[in-house]
């Protein structure tokens, strides 16, 4: 396993405005990424729309311009793209958070856990499948916003004596009144699967005037934070997660296998 390189984009999101979203990102992407070897992007969750409920006229399919747009992007990077967005599928629609690259999607994850308060559950169907996807070597496991507050659903593994992943994912939407709940269980997901934990965050205020601090973070598997963006700011951040860390905490303090 060799050291995986990520870059978190902590971003504005346009409200329901597809176009002004893939030109907002690829600002980003050539101010800050391009001529970088990156092995994962990471974007907000639902990074072409905001989270809107509009699902009807938002969705689209795994083929639709959107996932396109991913893998043009991830081919001229040279990287993989982990984004969420609404894609219609026999007759439903989900907050699908994909792992895209030059060939196209390579992963999946539908979000389970929908937002009530937001009536998310009205307007999507809710995933029921774990999906962990490796990339060089490294077991990220795909998660978004809500489902944060769920540790047993995304509860690490120990499969024949190793753990089941290496790295879990947040994307989100969340609200910067929360800011201080995102913040805590970031860490606690990383302490208590003793993995990295990373979540990446938008900013701004979106169509229903809902403020979002960002906060993206890294925290490593003894729960020590490697980076937090500055709250309310745009901010890119490329940062290599170390195959060591890993290895030292499996040494030294193995308390996954005794997991429940």
């Amino acid at each position: 396993m060799q050291d995986l390189t990520v870059a978190l984009i902590q971003s504005f999101q346009f409200w329901e405005d597809k176009q002004s979203n893939f030109e907002h990102f690829e600002r980003h992407f050539k101010k800050s990424l391009l001529g970088h070897e990156i092995d994962l992007v990471l974007l907000p969750e639902m990074f072409n729309t905001g989270f809107s409920m509009n699902a009807q006229a938002m969705g689209e399919s795994i083929d639709g311009k959107s996932v396109n747009w991913l893998r043009n992007w991830a081919q001229e990077l040279k990287t993989t793209i982990g984004a969420s967005l609404i894609i219609h599928e026999n007759g439903n629609y989900y907050n699908r958070f994909v792992l895209v690259n030059k060939d196209g999607v390579q992963a999946s994850y539908n979000k389970r856990h929908l937002f009530r308060m937001a009536h998310e559950n009205e307007s999507f169907s809710a995933g029921n499948e774990r999906v962990v996807y490796s990339l060089n070597g490294w077991n990220l496991m795909l998660q978004v916003c809500y489902d944060l507050r769920f540790p047993v659903f995304s509860r690490n593994k120990t499969i024949e004596g190793k753990k089941e992943y290496d790295v879990l994912l947040y994307i989100a939407n969340w609200p910067e009144k929360r800011a201080y709940v995102w913040k805590n269980l970031i860490q606690a997901r990383a302490i208590e699967n003793q993995t990295y934990c990373i979540g990446v965050n938008r900013v701004g205020e979106d169509g229903k005037s809902i403020s979002y601090s960002g906060d993206s973070m890294v925290v490593d598997p003894w729960g020590k934070i490697e980076y937090q963006a500055i709250p309310t700011k745009e901010e890119i951040k490329i940062l290599t997660l170390k195959k060591s860390v890993l290895a030292e905490i499996e040494r030294s303090f193995p308390a996954f296998l005794d997991a429940d």
